[in-house]
């Protein structure tokens, strides 16, 4: 990747804070409490989507060819996650303006169902080859872990004192995971082979690797503290995410990079 990918920076992290807010409304709605505004909680996915889906569109060279990325759903990823990413955000449209304040728990079902795949779909698109540190399940799973921890945290803004408690559990839950994930993925790495070691290297060197940690940390301290989730925490977590992502765009190395070097 190496290049600094702002749409789609912030096209994967935003639709997958959108899909977390998904996610977190299907554990609610199984456990018999909805959102105490899903109607409120359903637009905000909607349009956490429709930002990343429009963000994502300044990385095409010709937008008005974006329908042609469905073209290949028999043999590419891409086309998997530009289509299963349509009908998520056509399904959260549908919820913004058909659900009454307690929601839907079968629209909150499909939410949550297509969401993963969306993830899993992006997460098989950015885990090419030619990446090796990243060519197995970290990509889907660094995506899964922004999900879970912004979901939890933007969806604490729609919940009453008796939900908080849940909320916070998977969003400091989220924040372990995701420190020591990303502190062990990097170590990992300099064990591998000469891109993977490079791909290590980069992170621990990179300023948008520390931000990202160093916001994953401060907001689980801060997490112990409270025990709740204060209402700014989700911003602070959103800065951090789309810092991470853009390190790992930017810092995740290619094999061209040795090219004609000793492995």
């Amino acid at each position: 990747m190496q290049s600094f990918e702002l749409p789609l920076v912030f096209f994967t992290v935003l639709s997958q804070a959108a899909i977390g807010i998904a996610l977190t409304a299907a554990v609610r709605a199984r456990g018999g409490v909805d959102s105490d505004n899903a109607q409120r909680q359903w637009r905000m996915t909607a349009g956490l989507m429709v930002v990343g889906l429009i963000a994502s569109l300044f990385h095409l060279g010709h937008p008005t060819g974006a329908p042609n990325a469905l073209k290949h759903l028999s043999t590419a990823w891409l086309s998997r996650e530009v289509l299963s990413a349509g009908l998520f955000v056509g399904l959260a449209i549908l919820a913004a303006f058909s659900v009454g304040k307690k929601g839907n728990p079968v629209l909150a079902l499909l939410g949550a169902v297509l969401g993963l795949v969306v993830i899993f779909s992006t997460g098989m698109t950015y885990a090419p080859p030619a990446y090796p540190a990243v060519n197995n399940a970290l990509p889907a799973t660094f995506f899964l872990t922004t999900a879970v921890i912004l979901g939890a945290g933007f969806a604490s803004w729609f919940a009453g004192g008796e939900r908080q408690p849940l909320l916070a559990r998977i969003f400091t839950t989220g924040l372990v995971v995701g420190v020591v994930l990303y502190l062990v993925a990097p170590c990992v790495w300099l064990s591998g082979g000469k891109v993977m070691r490079l791909t290590g290297q980069a992170w621990f060197a990179s300023g948008l690797y520390w931000t990202h940690v160093g916001v994953l940390v401060v907001s689980l301290a801060v997490m112990v503290k409270t025990r709740t989730i204060p209402v700014w925490l989700p911003i602070l977590v959103l800065f951090g995410e789309l810092a991470g992502r853009a390190g790992f765009f930017v810092d995740t190395i290619h094999t061209a990079a040795n090219m004609g070097a000793l492995y």
